[in-house]
This record gives C-alpha cells, sequence and structure tokens, in this order.
C-alpha cells in the first residue's frame, strides 16, 4: 500500500480537522454504567425525553463505518488527499481513543457544544449525577467515530458525507481537551 494510504496518525499536525461520525447508541461500552442507573427502572419504561422503552434505547445496534470510511478514502484518494486519523470511540471514551492517534508534541481540542448529545446519554447523566469528565470517559457522547483531515480534505469529505461533523481541531500540545 501507498504511504498515504496507512492510516496511523503519523501525519497529523497542527491545523488539522477532527470530524465526527454520528453513533447510533451506546455501542458496545458503558453498559456496565448505564445498568447501574437505570437499576431502579423496568426495561419498558418510556421516558419522555427517550420516546421510546428503555429496552430499545440501550439495545440499539451498534453503528458499523466501514461502508462510510471506506467511500471517504476513496473519494479523497482521488483527489491527492487521505485520511490522517480515525479513532472509533469505545471503551476510554474521547481521550483514551483519541489521544492514540495523536503524534507528540499535538493535542485534539473538542467542542463539545458542537454536537447535540443524544438523550439516553443526557438521562444517563441526570439519573446518574454523572460528572462531565466521567460521560466522556464512559460513552461516546453520541459521536461513535473520529476522522482527523487535512482542512482542505475536510471541506471535500463533507461533499460525499454530509452527516460529518466538525467537531475540533489539532493544536500544538498533548493529548485531548474537551471543551
Amino acid at each position: 500500500a501507498e504511504q498515504e494510504e496507512v492510516v496511523n496518525g503519523a501525519t497529523i499536525c497542527p491545523g488539522d480537522v477532527v470530524l465526527g461520525l454520528p453513533s447510533s447508541g451506546l455501542h458496545t461500552n458503558g453498559y456496565s454504567l448505564a445498568r447501574r442507573v437505570f437499576a431502579p427502572y423496568a426495561l419498558d419504561t418510556i421516558f419522555p425525553e427517550l420516546g421510546e422503552p428503555l429496552v430499545d434505547a440501550l439495545l440499539r445496534p451498534h453503528r458499523c463505518y466501514l461502508r462510510e470510511i471506506r467511500k471517504l478514502r476513496t473519494y479523497l484518494s482521488d483527489r491527492g488527499r487521505f485520511i490522517k486519523g480515525m479513532a472509533h470511540i469505545t471503551g476510554g471514551g474521547f481521550e483514551g481513543n483519541i489521544s492514540r492517534i495523536l503524534p507528540a508534541g499535538t493535542q485534539a481540542v473538542i467542542d463539545t457544544e458542537a454536537w447535540r448529545v443524544p438523550a439516553l446519554f443526557q438521562l444517563i447523566a441526570r439519573l446518574g449525577n454523572l460528572a462531565r469528565e466521567e460521560q466522556y470517559r464512559a460513552f461516546n457522547m453520541g459521536i461513535g467515530m473520529v476522522i482527523v483531515l487535512s482542512p482542505k480534505g475536510a471541506l471535500e469529505a463533507r461533499c460525499i458525507l454530509p452527516e460529518l461533523l466538525t467537531i475540533g481541531s489539532i493544536t500544538e500540545g498533548d493529548g485531548v481537551v474537551l471543551r
């Protein structure tokens, strides 16, 4: 494979754009915490903010991003661009997963106001009285896949995947900062 096609985060640099693809729900992480929070409630409970039985919201199937990633890679490659980094937001949340793809001396600054946190995560946070840090460490908070692109690549990517959200940027520093 061409070096540009290897997605390992090595070319991520300050000025790059952090994009997110929405999740379909909890995906595969945070169930222990969700079980603890919802223990007093029956699974058929319909919370007004969910508008569906709790069990349906909790067990919504995990979203697979393969089709979108393939489509994006092909589209960008045809234009001489490539995906610089990707992180599946699973256990460890934003910090635990995004930090793994960042080269030394770079940090991802995530704007947590850039998307609407889905009702299920808001409900868990409210009923469980969870601190913001715990929420973003345990859950994907509505963003299941993070993609890092150059600014031009980010503009082009939104042409092919309009659901992509700009959720942050890469700056000098280390790690992940949630704002």
